[in-house]
């Protein structure tokens, strides 16, 4: 069970945090999100449904856009935009 974190793509980066409770999907994806460009794209793939509520919630705060949240098997996978 590994944080991963890479760039993916020009303005595109994928944030694994499988493995994880709450509040670490939350504190990697928003130090993640600290690292890249404003307009980039962060791809989130997690596996704590109760992790999804607060990405949401933090998300809402900050200003980032959620562009999608979808559910592949036991993982949810959000795109969020960075504001």
């Amino acid at each position: 069970m590994a944080m991963k974190f890479e760039k993916t793509g020009e303005g595109t980066y994928m944030l694994d945090v499988c493995g994880y409770v709450c509040p670490h999907p939350q504190i990697y994806c928003k130090k993640s999100l600290e690292k890249i460009n404003e307009g980039d794209i962060l791809e989130l793939v997690i596996d704590n449904p109760s992790s999804a509520e607060t990405i949401i919630q933090m998300c809402d705060q900050v200003g980032h856009e959620i562009l999608e949240k979808k559910n592949e098997g036991n993982k949810i996978i959000f795109r969020i935009q960075k504001a």
